[in-house]
């Protein structure tokens, strides 16, 4: 059965990678793929389930005397239903709640025209400066927003900036890129380092601390070398440079007030979490709200404003992307599906004993992101590979090996990095990479032939700090 499981899994996500070939919602093939592994599992045999589960098969039939009397398929069909689906799904909708909350709170800000306060601020017509300053500012939004929301806002920036199309393309690739080593090195910066946040694999001082060198270089790097590319000279502006704000009736200093408040709330969750000890959908949640409160105020002072010109929370909250959220909840279910039938502990094992290198695994999961989404690329790592306690990894006869895996060890942060800086090699290795590609109808080709190579120098480059930083620390 594993081995079906393995076939599903393989042809599933071949048709969430030809999306845009077969003309079906990756988020409907996802769900379903997810759906369909759990169905499997559920019929693997008692031998799978309990076998492959033996400690926590054992204490829940230990703590639920009536299931004792029960046939073993029985006990195994409620040890699945019972136990490990509502474990699962318990632990992935934090991560939704999370995502829900900050895009929420991102659509507020940009809704009301808030991000248009920083975009407006970049003036310049000289192209190597404005490339510098579009990539700068793309990496640190993207710290404290998230990839994806970056990309889309600075693109839309770029196209009130640049008219020609060759140029724009080299800016929009340098988005990309950016946005994606921005999103790196913070806990809020990808869907893959909020992940590894909430599993508390990485804690926030040290993935910070740790990554943000690396995530510059492989910003700088191919930013050295598409300003090769583009040249010198002075950027053609269109015709048209600006656009209607979509809320007319809140003047900038209520603007600016929504994206302070907005990125404050943004910031302010691992703080949250760090003094409170609660999970961090609860502070994105207590934020949400406490935005949504101050958004009615400032409508409910505005009296003569007509309803078709407010833009309430619960006007805008079904513009948020839920089809995302579906493709999140899909994928993460089926990995756990691979997860619980022991799929990714042969695969945990298998390069445990062929590669044997924190690094070396990390590098191919990143190029691997490259070509496939990297959340189920994280979320089968974390299947994959436990995080002993320093005290554990000690007493073990593999002491550095084992040191890597332990919470902010090596394997998690350049896991973060990898996973999230190795998308930026292909155009569709990224969200940000596909809704840029989309936006802008840059061509597969044009940015494997123009992009890839710089992006990869990128990559390495940001990997080869890393180790330098990881020796350095090891001889003080």
């Amino acid at each position: 059965m594993a081995t079906l499981m393995v076939v599903v899994f393989v042809a599933g996500y071949a048709l969430i990678a030809m999306e845009h070939e077969v003309k079906i919602n990756k988020a409907a093939t996802a769900i379903v793929l997810g759906m369909s592994l759990w169905v499997l599992y559920a019929f693997s045999g008692e031998s799978v389930i309990s076998g492959e589960n033996a400690a926590q098969f054992e204490r829940f039939i230990s703590a639920s005397p009536e299931y004792l009397k029960m046939a073993p398929a029985m006990q195994c069909a409620k040890f699945v239903s019972n136990f490990q689906v509502v474990e699962y799904l318990g632990e992935y909708a934090q991560i939704i709640l999370y995502l829900i909350g900050a895009m929420t709170i991102v659509e507020v800000i940009d809704v009301h025209g808030g991000f248009s306060v920083v975009t407006n601020k970049i003036r310049t017509d000289e192209k190597r400066k404005l490339l510098w300053i579009l990539s700068l500012v793309t990496f640190f939004m993207s710290a404290v927003l998230d990839n994806l929301t970056t990309a889309i806002v600075m693109t839309m920036l770029l196209r009130k900036l640049v008219a020609s199309k060759k140029d724009r393309w080299l800016y929009a690739s340098m988005i990309v890129i950016s946005a994606n080593s921005g999103g790196a090195w913070t806990p809020t910066g990808d869907v893959t380092t909020i992940m590894l946040w909430m599993g508390e694999n990485v804690t926030t001082i040290p993935l910070m601390r740790d990554l943000f060198l690396p995530s510059l270089l492989s910003m700088l790097v191919p930013l050295l070398i598409v300003s090769k590319f583009l040249g010198s000279g002075t950027v053609e502006t269109p015709a048209i440079t600006h656009r209607q704000n979509a809320s007319l009736s809140m003047t900038p200093k209520e603007r600016l007030a929504i994206l302070l408040s907005g990125i404050s709330a943004l910031v302010s969750v691992p703080v949250f979490k760090a003094i409170t000890g609660l999970p961090p959908f609860m502070g994105i949640l207590l934020a949400f709200g406490l935005i949504w409160i101050l958004l009615e105020m400032m409508y409910n002072r505005k009296s003569g404003v007509a309803p078709s010109q407010q833009f309430r929370v619960q006007n805008i909250i079904g513009r948020i992307d839920i089809t995302t959220v579906v493709f999140f909840v899909g994928i993460l279910m089926s990995v756990a599906a691979l997860q619980s039938a022991g799929v990714l502990k042969l695969v945990s094992d298998f390069l445990d004993t062929h590669v044997h290198n924190a690094y070396v695994i990390n590098s191919i999961i990143g190029i691997l992101s490259a070509i496939v989404d990297n959340v189920p690329l994280v979320a089968g790592a974390m299947g994959a590979y436990t995080m002993p306690t320093p005290g554990v990894a000690a007493a073990s006869s593999e002491i550095p090996y084992l040191l890597n895996f332990v919470q902010d060890g090596v394997f998690w942060q350049t896991l973060a990095y990898c996973a999230g800086v190795g998308g930026s090699m292909l155009i569709i290795g990224s969200a940000a990479g596909v809704i840029v590609m989309g936006l802008e109808k840059i061509t597969f080709v044009w940015y494997l032939k123009k992009v890839t190579p710089a992006a990869f120098m990128g990559y390495a480059s940001g990997i080869a700090a890393y180790a330098a930083q990881s020796g350095i620390a090891a001889m003080l």
